[in-house]
């Protein structure tokens, strides 16, 4: 039986849900329930603190995990990312006093509060910096306001929170996080891994995707499959008049509406564009 760790609360156990409920398993919980048995594709799923999961499954206690990258390299666990997941998406920069005008190498040094020190240390090491870290649970912000610290490193999404502390990014990110999907090594080789992987790109690929259909006058249909052109090529049938075609094509979500106005405007006509569930590419 495979055993896979689901974040327990927030944003990103309830994207990694529905992630996993779209690709065919059943993981939503009734209650607080810390396990649920899926027994259709016989796994349990763990729900555990996201900090904790790649710790679980570094030590071979749970085979597959899904936390933020983040977390994931601050735990400095023997793990491996199989797949990112498209959610939770985040940055980690370090941030001073918008008053300073810090660079990057103003941080040599100095006190720099973060609730993710071995990211923290793993980075001063690269650039040969050196400093004193101090190590907060939370609101690592105001750390600097309170004397406790010269500068901060924390993830962001906003930033907003940064401004009210009188803050700012300082330098590139340290690291650009989203939700992913982790494993011992080799555990990729395992059938229901393989199975799992599978279902979870198809469910990610279909989320970049639309399908269109239209119809178009054969004498422009060239110029109609350079717009859609399709994973392959573009479906093409037949229609009652002779003279016109019907055409269907996988095309990029985010650029459905520019599509379709530059169909329109070479005379394709009954335009549809539908959601895709899932697909294999």
């Amino acid at each position: 039986m495979l055993q896979v760790a689901v974040p327990n609360k927030g944003a990103l156990s309830e994207d990694a849900v529905a992630l996993l409920k779209e690709s065919g398993y059943r993981c939503s919980r009734y209650g607080r329930e810390l396990v649920v048995y899926d027994n259709a594709n016989d796994i349990n799923f763990v729900f555990l603190r996201p900090r904790d999961i790649a710790v679980y499954v570094g030590n071979g206690i749970i085979e597959l995990g899904i936390s933020g990258r983040d977390l994931v390299m601050d735990s400095e666990a023997k793990v491996r990312e199989l797949m990112a997941l498209g959610f939770g998406g985040s940055r980690f920069c370090y941030a001073a006093p918008k008053d300073k005008n810090f660079t990057i190498n103003d941080f040599n040094g100095k006190r720099i509060a973060t609730s993710y020190p071995r990211i923290v240390r793993q980075d001063f090491a690269r650039r040969g910096f050196k400093g004193s870290i101090v190590q907060l649970d939370g609101a690592v912000e105001i750390s600097v306001q309170l004397g406790v610290a010269d500068c901060i490193a924390d993830v962001v999404e906003s930033g907003r929170t940064l401004v009210e502390a009188g803050l700012c990014i300082v330098g590139e990110p340290i690291l650009v996080s989203e939700a992913v999907l982790i494993g011992r090594e080799g555990i990729e080789e395992l059938p229901e891994v393989k199975k799992m992987l599978a279902r979870l790109h198809g469910i990610l690929v279909a989320r970049k995707y639309a399908v269109i259909e239209y119809d178009v006058e054969k004498k422009v249909l060239d110029e109609v499959c350079k717009i859609t052109p399709g994973i392959e090529a573009p479906t093409i049938s037949p229609l009652a008049n002779p003279e016109w075609v019907a055409v269907k094509a996988m095309i990029k979500r985010n650029e459905a509406n520019d599509i379709m106005d530059r169909l329109y405007s070479l005379g394709a006509r009954g335009i549809i564009v539908s959601e895709v569930k899932s697909c294999r590419i």
